[in-house]
């Protein structure tokens, strides 16, 4: 018998300084084992850990261990998404360098991993700050740029005027920078561009075979690809009301069947023909001022209060020369979706209503729902958006929409106006060109060089990477490689001339759209991937990360990823065979009489007669305990790794994260069902511990047979072997502790029963009892790592058990030789029988009629007839 009580602190460190002297997690490119890529998506050195990073690594730990032990070469890496606003506003506000303080939370961070007991490869850490990985970022975008996947184009672009910087549309909140808060601009700018639209179809039509990728996720990346079948309309325009005598308006509509419900256009506030409206009407050109002060996110434009302005323009209705329908600049249509320009049919569009019912400009409904009668039907407030028949329509009246879109389509596809048909059949793409050109310094430099007489030139693959100046000064707003003296300035490798490098560094996104594919093989120091290494290694077979990135992040990693094989680094188009999206980590908020929050740390909580009641630990002052939300430092809800690890040790912390929740939900915290898990882990000790005696006692070689005892046993760990391994190759790992801690049960019950010492215990039975034991810290040691190589230790078992193989299951074990049905009277429950699982249907009939419970409830009338439901009931009518 070892110590009475497992000790986290003295244990935990001890393994994990054993694991890292052995260089046991470490994987070869050339194991000649099937490999298994395990990846979770790489943290921001912000400083600290927080309790998701616990969560969201532990869940990609468990599978890595499994695999290993199920004979896979395993690919578990860690690295640092590095670059970003955070490390230039830190060195704006403490005055330090965004280097020094970006590597010191590295340090700091890593630290905190190790403390986690994950089994990482850190043999293949970087950070994408380092220059040794920018490098072949830098290589791939001129290659990008050489293949025509990369270029520079003027754009209209969201600019924040503090953090001096362009906002992807996302990073608008509320028409403000989601960072500075400061109300956001519009404008028009050179940037540079990735070209993800040339996948369009291709990205939209793959993630069918994503089949491993949660709905939710291939549904949000649909909506965000947005596909659309349609028909580009060509307006004509009433020249006489146009600015400079325009002449035509195209519109791209998926709802051509509704023209004849047309009550106004409405065009872009950046659409040339507003454009050259506003030049000659100054309350026009003031109008467009203010909408665009409102950013271009989707978000804000669908919740913003609808507005416009009539230009004056006419338009005129394809199907009708005598219907004019007024032009307005309307700050809910963007020139980069479809045309820049829409037709409004209110009756059927909730937008388009609300903007006529603001206007005065009415509505004629021309779909009729079924049921209805076409001449009461009317639309008030709310646009109908349903199935029907087709109404108010002249030739299209009675048709279903289907029909009239075919109908409109052919007759405007025939009509010619100039050369052109007045219609034409189109696909559109809600999906925009990736801007990555951001205006801040601490970022991956934009490799081109911008000469007067020779444009834009590559900088040469010699003189790759382009290393950011660490001699940069913030004093100054805006970019600080821009009023850098001396780092932009250089001559042109083309002509000599006297040229300035690109000052705008790459959007963050582009680092960790293919650092999966750098872990392959780091060290090449010649090129991004060795692609014979890449693409047997790729794609990662199991990807974890938030939800919140499962549009951008996750579509430009496919992007890059079909960008890397078309020059040549890979040869696959998908970089994430499986992704799994964990939920987060909450906990309940407490605030003071004055409304301020303080941490959980501060309060204490007692249950009594009254229900929870929560106060401060230092005055006794009562706490008001307030909803459970996600955790943040505003609300000061968050708890502290570093605490939990000291106070209970990682394995603690692990197994509560997998315990309480299914792991796509979301966990709440309770420090009581952490202290639950704390006890948990010493009732697992002490149940390995008292195995060990009678353990012992078996021989040698595996019995021949086994008795009832030792048969009973067996089963129940092989049962667990199965729904344990089932388990976690779903990442059920909440399931899978349930059934971890069944089986603890029910081998406890084993040992505690009273019998002979163990030097008379039966051979098999304690041959039996060494298996189980065997089995229950493998169970276990994906969970809870440290705890199981003690327990191995303890057991007298050689070497680690992290390196040890995943038990076989022995699948005879599993058959059971009986089977417990439930038994109703007249469809009433009145108790449970327990036969043979080959008994039959006579056999079954009479072991329930001689139930006295059945007896009792039959009370002496006769039997009518027995239903006996195969494997689940019996029922007895009487």
């Amino acid at each position: 018998m070892t110590s009475e009580r497992y000790n986290a602190r003295d244990a935990e460190p001890r393994w994990q300084r054993l694991w890292d002297e052995q260089a046991i997690f470490v994987s070869k490119n050339d194991d000649s084992r099937p490999k298994y890529y395990v990846l979770e998506m790489f943290p921001y050195p912000s400083g600290r850990i927080h309790i998701g990073h616990v969560r969201n690594y532990t869940l990609g730990d468990v599978l890595a261990r499994f695999m290993r032990a199920k004979g896979f070469n395993v690919l578990h890496p860690m690295g640092w998404d590095a670059f970003g606003l955070p490390a230039e506003n830190a060195a704006i506000e403490r005055k330090v360098a965004p280097k020094a303080w970006t590597y010191d939370n590295i340090a700091a961070m890593k630290k905190q991993l190790r403390s986690i007991g994950l089994s990482l490869d850190w043999s293949r850490e970087f950070a994408t700050c380092d220059p040794s990985y920018y490098k072949h970022q830098q290589k791939m975008f001129l290659d990008m740029l050489a293949a025509g996947l990369a270029e520079r184009e003027k754009r209209k672009l969201n600019w924040d005027p503090v953090d001096m910087t362009v906002l992807a549309n996302e990073q608008v909140i509320d028409g403000r920078g989601w960072r500075s808060g400061a109300v956001v601009e519009q404008r028009e700018m050179s940037q540079w561009v990735f070209k993800i639209t040339k996948y369009s179809q291709e990205l939209l039509s793959a993630l069918d075979g994503l089949d491993r990728w949660p709905d939710k996720v291939r549904l949000m990346q649909r909506n965000w690809i947005g596909r659309s079948e349609g028909l580009l309309v060509r307006f004509a325009l009433d020249a006489g009301t146009t600015p400079a005598g325009e002449n035509e308006l195209k519109i791209f509509t998926t709802r051509p069947d509704t023209l004849f419900g047309a009550k106004f256009m409405a065009i872009s506030a950046d659409h040339p023909l507003a454009q050259a409206a506003a030049a000659k009407n100054p309350k026009l050109a003031q109008f467009i001022a203010d909408i665009k002060k409102i950013g271009t996110a989707q978000s804000i434009i669908d919740t913003a209060e609808k507005q416009g302005f009539d230009t004056g323009i006419r338009a005129v209705h394809p199907f009708d020369p005598s219907w004019k329908l007024p032009v307005y600049v309307a700050n809910f249509v963007l020139m980069e979706y479809g045309t820049g320009a829409i037709f409004g049919c209110p009756a059927h569009d909730q937008r388009d209503l609300d903007f006529v019912n603001k206007y005065g400009l009415g509505n004629i409904p021309v779909v009729c729902p079924e049921g209805q009668d076409p001449k009461t039907f009317v639309i008030t407030d709310t646009a109908y958006d349903g199935d029907g028949r087709m109404i108010n329509s002249r030739f299209l009246d009675g048709m279903t929409i289907e029909q009239a879109k075919d109908e409109v389509a052919r007759r405007l596809e025939s009509e010619l106006r100039g050369n052109a048909p007045v219609g034409e059949r189109q696909v559109n793409f809600r999906l925009r060109d990736w801007g990555i050109s951001r205006q801040r310094y601490w970022g991956c430099p934009i490799p081109v060089i911008h000469c007067p007489k020779c444009d834009v030139v590559p900088v040469p693959d010699a003189d790759l990477p382009v290393v950011l100046p660490e001699d940069v000064s913030f004093d100054r707003p805006g970019n600080a490689l821009d009023h850098h003296p001396t780092w932009k300035h250089v001559t042109c490798p083309k002509c000599g001339a006297k040229a300035q490098r690109e000052t705008d560094t790459m959007d963050t996104f582009v680092d960790s759209s293919w650092y999966f594919a750098r872990f392959t093989d780091p060290w090449n120091e010649s090129a991004p991937t060795t692609p014979a290494v890449a693409n047997r290694m790729l794609p990662v077979d199991q990807y974890i990360g938030g939800v919140e990135h499962a549009i951008l992040h996750l579509l430009y990693s496919r992007f890059f990823t079909r960008a890397m094989k078309a020059t040549g680094h890979l040869a696959l188009d998908e970089p994430f065979a499986g992704m799994f999206t964990q939920g987060m980590v909450v906990h309940e908020t407490y605030q003071k009489a004055d409304g301020t929050y303080v941490q959980p740390a501060e309060v204490k909580v007692e249950v009594g007669g009254n229900g929870r009641r929560a106060t401060l630990l230092t005055t006794g002052e009562d706490i008001q305990i307030g909803p459970i939300e996600k955790m943040s430092k505003s609300k000061k809800n968050t708890v502290d790794p570093d605490d939990i690890i000291e106070t209970y040790g990682a394995d603690v912390a692990r197994w509560f994260m997998l315990s309480d929740s299914p792991p796509d939900r979301d966990v709440i915290w309770s420090d009581e069902r952490v202290q639950g898990a704390s006890r948990f882990v010493q009732r697992l000790w002490r149940l390995v511990n008292d195995s060990v005696e009678l353990g012992n006692a078996a021989p040698a070689a595996r019995p021949a047979s086994f008795g009832s005892d030792a048969t009973a046993l067996r089963k129940a760990a092989h049962a667990a072997l199965d729904k344990v391994t089932t388990g976690i190759e779903r990442l059920h790992f909440n399931v899978c502790l349930a059934h971890i801690r069944e089986f603890a049960n029910s081998f406890s019950e084993i040992l505690q029963r009273p019998g002979q010492p163990a030097g008379d215990l039966a051979p098999d039975l304690a041959w039996a009892i060494q298996e189980a034991s065997q089995i229950l810290v493998q169970l276990f040691s994906p969970m809870m790592p440290h705890l199981a190589e003690e327990c191995w230790q303890a057991l007298g078992q050689a070497g680690l058990v992290s390196e040890a193989d995943w038990p076989q299951i022995e699948r005879d074990l599993l058959v059971e030789d009986s089977v417990t049905l439930v038994v109703q009277v007249n469809g009433k429950k009145r108790g449970d029988v327990t036969v043979a699982t080959a008994a039959q249907n006579p056999e079954i009939e009479a072991a329930v009629l001689a139930l006295d419970a059945v007896k009792l409830a039959l009370d002496g009338k006769p039997v009518r007839k027995v239903i006996i439901v195969p494997k689940r009931i019996v029922n007895v009518v009487g």
